[in-house]
């Protein structure tokens, strides 16, 4: 049984590696997911290649191996079923199951997930948007041709897909200003001198900065308006 440490890094390369769309993870993009700092990664990163869980270059990275890679979708599985779990069952707001699922992820059961996997119906996607590992960690859900809210121009339709960053305080920020997964909306302005992504959103206009807007991943609707 690996440990919770273990699981943490094999996770976070993973995440790393499928946001950024890289084979290889640098030791200073998992000491900033992970806040700890470059010593210990390299430490851990030792760790894990001896046990055949990742190849670790000095100065070159880090990449998960086949048995690591594994292990890291059965411990994202774990974690987006939680979420989605807590807020159809319990009904939690999306700010509040990401540390729960934190936690619950190194306790439950493969028999358990399984369960939970089938009392959802065998889900696409977590709250967030992001996609959820089936049981032979193919991610599932069909590839849209998503990309960050901040880049679609004036005119420019859209359906939100996708929050890409969790912390809680922006989470509430979004519920707040009526943003949720699958909610449609128009670009009305982007000004990138301004710094602002001006959108109507349920008939509701919605300022946002440009970092806010870059962490929404949306699927465009149609062509801009003229």
């Amino acid at each position: 049984m690996t440990s919770l440490t273990v699981e943490n890094y094999l996770k976070a390369m993973l995440q790393i590696s499928l946001k950024h769309q890289q084979h290889w993870v640098t030791t200073g993009q998992l000491a900033a997911e992970l806040d700890v700092s470059p010593g210990s990664v390299t430490s851990m990163l030792k760790t894990l290649s001896e046990a055949n869980l990742a190849e670790y270059r000095p100065y070159g990275g880090v990449a998960l191996t086949e048995t690591g890679r594994a292990l890291a979708l059965r411990v994202l599985r774990r974690h987006r079923l939680i979420e989605l779990f807590l807020v159809e069952t319990l009904k939690l707001t999306w700010d509040q199951v990401h540390e729960e699922a934190e936690h619950m992820e190194h306790a439950v059961s493969d028999f358990l997930v399984e369960r939970i996997d089938e009392f959802l119906g065998w889900p696409a996607a977590d709250p967030h948007g992001d996609p959820i590992p089936a049981s032979d960690g193919v991610m599932r859900g069909s590839e849209e041709a998503a990309m960050a809210l901040a880049e679609v121009p004036a005119g420019g339709r859209f359906r939100i897909s996708r929050v890409v960053n969790q912390d809680p305080a922006f989470l509430r920020f979004l519920t707040e200003s009526g943003v949720e997964i699958g909610a449609l909306g128009e670009v009305e302005q982007n000004s990138l001198e301004a710094g602002i992504v001006a959108i109507k959103l349920a008939g509701k206009n919605l300022n946002l900065g440009h970092s806010a807007a870059a962490h929404l991943q949306v699927v465009p609707c149609g062509q801009p308006t003229a």
